[in-house]
């Protein structure tokens, strides 16, 4: 098959009728389908009143109007503010707020909240709009009026802008990475160039599933690219590991983003129902934002092969890659940095570490920077020179692939010794009665820290002292006096965005009141 031309408005000019996206619910949409709504957004987000360098809130499940919304930020000069769907009133207020948002859109699904945030945000009603299948939505206006009347023809004086994401927000009020309107025309940014890093390039057959939450980062990145290459998308509002066993098999998927998370509960899948599907098709099944334990990789690979790849980045920007093939000989590593990126270990001094030496991980992109949205402190905060970090502890070998240790936010300081909680979850995850698993420091009058775990148990598991005696035997075999668990709870569900990203937080916070340990 022909490679299609570069970024979706040149394909969508060349070919309208190609099908270039599968909604949750089965609905196909054309380019020309998904280019008219596009423009119409633009125009009527025009009409409303942005200009130049404002912003946009969603509040949205995946589906076509997110892209839509992607892309009329990305060639009218707008940020797209994406909202974690999952965050009550007063969170999604402050995102909208701090953003300058000047219009949200949200889904009825999410209304109740979004209202709130509205409000709060001081939003007028005239601005608000709301996607409704079942209807109307009390204090919104419905989402086709913000279209209606609207050309469906490019809009006038096309500019490139960008996607305006906020940080996760666990260690305090989250913050918006805004960069720079670089003045380009959207499609001298090429904007699926991107996935060249991972190998994946402009080929004919290949489809994209999208199977976590686009207001993620990573998750609208690697989608948005793979649309501006020519792959059509298949996408998930909510997801099971045997429905994308069914999507790859019925859609025949080539490349996806997921997180350990998902390939945990994969692997608990019946055997019978893992074979019941082809994923022969999967070619790169990329993975980050949170470890993978060994054992979860390895068996991964040995069902998926050589297409479970790995990456380590932040929202702000660089990273590193690693193939599958690069894991196997160099077990535990998350890669060498991207060829438009660069990786530095540094110490609390701030002097550069060199190979094998553990400190705090530094990032660069060499493509652009970066500033914290209203926050200039935390902007210069935690940079050496054009390098930042997010926190997270590691070292680089002398071939230069990149290894993580944990957070320093987690790591527990027990006696004395530094203990990385990420070794002690992979042993815990080993268990078959364990279906999620989090550790981390609570006080202690001696040590300072003690280890605590804490335990999502498999289905049809019985939390209780039997099962906790079980698991402290478990990790016996398997880890240093000084790691193993002091005591296990149990939870009926550990506190993960549909990323996979942990809130550990929330699980300490309460062993910590009356003490002084920076949360």
């Amino acid at each position: 098959m022909s490679t299609p031309p570069a970024g979706f408005w040149a394909q969508a000019a060349a070919d309208p009728d190609r099908v270039v996206l599968t909604a949750p619910d089965g609905e196909r949409w054309s380019a020309g389908r998904l280019h008219t709504a596009a423009n119409q957004l633009v125009h009527g987000l025009r009409a409303a009143g942005l200009q130049r360098g404002d912003a946009f809130a969603v509040v949205l499940p995946n589906g076509p109007e997110f892209f839509a919304a992607y892309l009329a930020a990305s060639q009218a000069g707008f940020y797209l503010v994406p909202v974690n769907h999952h965050f009550v009133g007063p969170e999604i207020g402050w995102i909208v707020a701090d953003s300058g948002a000047k219009v949200l859109v949200a889904h009825e699904r999410f209304a109740a909240a979004a209202r709130h945030a509205a409000d709060e945000a001081g939003l007028p009603d005239s601005h608000r709009y709301a996607v409704a299948p079942g209807g109307t939505v009390e204090g919104f206006r419905p989402y086709p009026e913000l279209l209606a009347g609207q050309p469906g023809t490019p809009p006038a004086d096309r500019e490139l802008g960008w996607v305006m994401n906020y940080t996760s927000g666990t260690t305090g009020r989250p913050r918006g990475i805004r960069r720079p309107l670089p003045g380009r025309r959207p499609e001298d940014a090429y904007l699926g160039g991107f996935l060249g890093i991972f190998g994946i390039t402009p080929h004919g057959d290949d489809v994209h599933l999208v199977c976590s939450p686009l207001y993620h980062t990573a998750v609208l990145q690697f989608a948005g690219a793979s649309l501006h290459i020519g792959h059509p998308l298949v996408l998930m509002d909510k997801w099971t590991p045997e429905e994308m066993l069914r999507l790859i098999d019925r859609h025949r998927c080539t490349h996806t983003h997921m997180v350990p998370t998902q390939f945990h509960r994969l692997l608990a899948l019946p055997e019978e129902t893992r074979a019941r599907y082809d994923v022969s098709s999967m070619r790169h099944a990329v993975h980050g934002a949170a470890p993978c334990p060994d054992h979860v990789k390895r068996a991964m690979i040995d069902w998926w092969g050589p297409s479970v790849e790995e990456y380590y980045a932040a929202s702000e920007g660089g990273g590193a890659f690693a193939t599958a093939e690069d894991w196997l000989k160099k077990p535990g590593t998350v890669g060498r940095a991207w060829p438009i990126s660069e990786l530095a270990i540094f110490d609390d001094d701030g002097e550069r570490l060199p190979p094998g030496e553990l400190g705090t991980v530094y990032l660069k992109m060499n493509t652009g920077g970066f500033a914290y949205h209203k926050d200039e402190a935390k902007t210069a905060k935690n940079r050496i020179g054009d390098f930042f970090t997010v926190g997270d502890l590691g070292l680089l070998d002398e071939e230069g692939y990149l290894f993580l240790r944990d957070r320093k936010i987690d790591m527990i300081i027990s006696g004395g010794v530094n203990i990385y909680p990420a070794e002690i979850e992979a042993a815990l995850l080993a268990h078959p009665a364990v279906a999620d698993a989090a550790v981390f420091g609570i006080p202690h009058d001696d040590w300072g820290e003690a280890v605590k775990a804490v335990v999502e148990p498999a289905p049809g598991e019985e939390p209780g002292p039997d099962l906790a005696a079980a698991l402290l035997d478990h990790c016996a075999d398997r880890l240093a006096g000084y790691k193993r668990p002091r005591s296990v709870d149990f939870i009926t569900e550990m506190p993960r965005d549909p990323n996979g990203k942990l809130y550990k937080r929330r699980l300490r916070e309460p062993y910590w009141e009356g003490h002084d340990r920076p949360l």
